[in-house]
């Protein structure tokens, strides 16, 4: 027989507060849940901060977060449902960045904490009351750790990168539109 500790307690109730608030927050997305904005208001507000198309981000979004938050509330294939959850909040961070650290002003940290302890228990595994650990931990290998990780944060950078390029550009446009309306040559 398996005996549990409290650090398998632990490890259940930070997989299973956080995967429940992430897999929440996915549902708004996709499905319009809990006052959520489905898939086609998602996707326009995606649109409307850099996330193009708006549509395919939220409905990516929304199963990185419905998807990874219901993995790690179960325990199961925590490495990638950790990293994938983890990606989410790295884009949901990047949204929220200009408006400072706090949550109250609109910043990045709710979506940060949930992202760093979805990338920590995906490195730590999720213990043993899981079912990873009831299956033998075949999703939740030692080497999928980095390979999650590492998988998540290349795709995680390229869409920061090009979302930050249309902010960019969008940025420079209504620069450009703001100095044609007032006849003013833009310095250099």
């Amino acid at each position: 027989m398996t005996s549990f500790d409290r650090r398998d307690l632990g490890l259940l109730l930070l997989r299973l507060g956080t995967g429940g608030v992430l897999a929440a927050h996915g549902a708004q997305k996709l499905f319009g849940w809990f006052g959520g904005g489905g898939l086609s208001g998602t996707g326009e507000f995606m649109e409307s901060v850099g996330y193009a198309p708006g549509r395919a981000s939220a409905a990516a979004a929304g199963l990185a977060e419905t998807g990874g938050g219901t993995l790690l509330a179960l325990g199961l294939a925590t490495p990638a449902a950790g990293a994938a959850a983890a990606g989410a909040m790295a884009g949901a961070s990047a949204v929220h960045a200009p408006n400072g650290f706090f949550a109250q002003g609109g910043g990045y940290e709710h979506a940060a904490s949930l992202g760093l302890t979805a990338a920590g228990l995906a490195v730590t595994g999720p213990g043993r009351i899981s079912l990873d650990h009831a299956l033998g931990h075949t999703a939740d290998r030692n080497w999928m750790v980095p390979l999650a990780l590492a998988g998540t944060a290349a795709a995680t950078l390229a869409v920061l990168g090009a979302r930050y390029a249309r902010v960019r550009r969008q940025q420079e446009g209504a620069q450009q539109q703001l100095s044609d309306e007032e006849g003013v040559t833009p310095a250099m």
